[in-house]
């Protein structure tokens, strides 16, 4: 049978299903969080989707339809966004003033680029 070792660094992909499901477990999401953030994570790609055509098809040029359709998605990402935060008994003022407070903080220190979150 095949297994992934060291010998063999990279499994073929049915090794990889077979072994990767040795991580896998059933998890239940009867909890009102699941469905806006499922919703939040799929119309963000929308935007980014769409983002990504205008590069590829038009060179960048953002035209009136398609910020008109950019901002129909954006509109989705926030309600779900919205939706999100009323769940967790979060105001979005709250939110955007904790995001605020977060992104001075690494301005004022000189982390303002780079990666991970406590920087």
């Amino acid at each position: 049978m095949d297994t992934v070792s060291p010998e063999q660094p990279t499994p073929t992909l049915a090794v990889y299903q077979r072994e990767s499901r040795k991580t896998w477990s059933l998890i239940h999401t009867d909890h009102a969080i699941v469905y806006p953030t499922l919703g939040l994570v799929n119309e963000a790609g929308e935007v980014a989707g769409k983002v990504k055509k205008i590069f590829r098809d038009k060179g960048g040029v953002i035209a009136p339809a398609d910020r008109e359709a950019l901002k129909q998605e954006l509109g989705d990402v926030l309600w779900y966004f919205t939706q999100i935060c009323t769940e967790l008994d979060l105001t979005l003022e709250e939110v955007a003033a904790a995001n605020l407070e977060k992104l001075f903080s690494r301005l004022e220190r000189g982390v303002i680029g780079g990666s991970g979150d406590q920087r």
